[in-house]
């Protein structure tokens, strides 16, 4: 790639950023949002992952330091609510709240590990939660079954949507393998807890 390229690629990655914090985009969507804005064809020098997650971290860093962190620890407690409530399940918490990029727009994104793929859908029927069913593509990019609780989140004073990705059981092992910048893709109710007990740090890195 050569400068201008590579010039051209940080630019998108830094107004894609804009999106994912402002407004809790997912970097797919951030990105198309950024090309669309830019007047970009298809043949841009799209920035990866990791380069969205510099450029997220660097908006962080720049423009919302101060807000950031408590936004973050916020959604951590929430997704520990849900983690404990539905602990039968052995729920992994990923994402944005995960990697610690999590802001106020951010949406909380749990995975369960079930032997029966409706079983999650009873539990929440049992205590009466109303959720959205729908579907989104898992780790190994296969559907996978959605379940949306909107719920309100009261140190925020405002409502969030917490994302219950259904799995079957034997996934729990594959799903914790490194990601491709070496980090561990998501944790579990006790990883939380440590993150929650343990000082925030501004563009924490799990």
């Amino acid at each position: 790639m050569d400068v201008f390229r590579a010039d051209q690629t940080d630019e998108i990655a830094a107004v894609a950023a804009r999106f994912v914090v402002e407004e809790g985009l997912e970097y797919a969507a951030a990105k198309r949002r950024a090309g669309k804005q830019m007047g970009l064809s298809t043949r841009a020098p799209w920035p990866d992952n990791a380069a969205m997650d510099a450029a997220v971290r660097e908006y962080i860093h720049l423009f919302c330091a101060d807000t950031q962190p408590v936004e973050l620890q916020a959604l951590r407690e929430l997704a520990l609510v849900w983690m404990e409530r539905l602990a039968v399940f052995h729920p992994h918490v990923g994402g944005a709240v995960w990697h610690g990029t999590a802001t106020r727009h951010s949406d909380i994104y749990i995975q369960l590990y079930c032997d029966d793929a409706k079983s999650a859908e009873w539990t929440l029927l049992d205590h009466g939660v109303e959720y959205h069913p729908g579907s989104v593509n898992g780790w190994k990019g296969e559907p996978v079954d959605a379940l949306t609780v909107r719920c309100r989140c009261e140190a925020l004073g405002q409502w969030a949507l917490v994302h219950l990705l259904v799995q079957d059981r034997d996934d729990v092992r594959g799903a914790l393998k490194p990601d491709a910048q070496g980090r561990r893709p998501r944790g579990d109710a006790n990883d939380l807890r440590a993150l929650l007990s343990a000082p925030v740090e501004r563009g924490n890195n799990a």
